[in-house]
């Protein structure tokens, strides 16, 4: 799932994960996140913090909060120079991010959550 603000970069990323073979969701902003989360669980979740209505940070912390979302692997896409280690996540990227990046991250965690 991706869940992006930006509609072009959230265009972007679906498009280039589309293309490597994901199943892709999306949502505009943090509530309609936690509505798919709650009705289709996806496998990771690319977040962004910055979204509107519901924060990417209030997103993650609903993610750990539930147990049937809590072993979701959640990549963090910032423009801010946030400390990795605060957030709890699988993973950072920092904003302008690369689509490479963006593929390489998604399919380590991915194949990490299945060992």
């Amino acid at each position: 799932m991706i869940v992006e603000d930006d509609a072009d970069l959230r265009h972007l990323f679906r498009t280039a994960l589309a293309l490597a073979g994901y199943r892709v969701q999306e949502a505009r902003d943090g509530l309609e996140a936690l509505k798919l989360l709650d009705c289709d669980p996806p496998d990771l979740v690319v977040l962004d913090l910055g979204l509107p209505i519901v924060t990417g940070l209030e997103v993650r912390e609903e993610i750990a909060a539930h147990a049937h979302t809590r072993d979701i692997p959640v990549v963090v896409v910032t423009g801010s120079l946030v400390a990795p280690e605060t957030l709890d996540v699988a993973c950072v990227l920092y904003k302008p991010v690369k689509i490479d990046s963006l593929l390489q991250t998604v399919k380590s965690c991915l194949e990490a959550l299945a060992r």
